[in-house]
């Protein structure tokens, strides 16, 4: 597992991502799920969904048909 560096200053912490997890955009998302942090790219919130859809199989939403 990768680690990030925080990084405090007044009141305010950065958090100082490796390059590989950097965003494009100047602004993400926050939300706080327990002790996670979640962080979904402001210039395009669905695409994590929209490119994770091709890993449910048609079977599971059988139960849903009408």
């Amino acid at each position: 597992m990768d680690t990030a560096k925080l990084l405090k200053n007044s009141n305010e912490q950065t958090l100082v991502l490796p390059e590989e997890y950097q965003f494009s955009g100047d602004e993400v998302y926050l939300k706080k799920i327990g002790n996670v942090l979640i962080l979904i790219p402001k210039d395009h919130p669905w695409q994590s969904l929209f490119e994770s859809l091709n890993l449910f199989s048609e079977n599971r939403w059988h139960h849903f048909d009408a």
